[in-house]
């Protein structure tokens, strides 16, 4: 994944995650239907308004394509 600003650990919310800022470029429904369906990263939620998943998990999904 060539994308220099997307830390390699810690937490990122959707919006670093999907195009135009993030690397992935799905829109929300298409991300959470992916989500349900096993083929992205189950999310963490840190409030009843706060939803993050893991850096490395989504840095996987790149290396995984990669590999596959």
């Amino acid at each position: 994944m060539d994308y220099p600003n997307f830390p390699i650990t810690g937490l990122v919310r959707l919006s670093h995650i999907l195009a135009p800022k993030g690397p992935i470029p799905v829109s929300k429904s298409t991300w959470w239907q992916g989500v349900k369906d096993g083929r992205f990263p189950k999310p963490k939620k840190l409030g009843p308004r706060t939803t993050v998943w893991k850096a490395q998990d989504i840095w996987a999904l790149f290396e995984g394509d990669a590999n596959g």
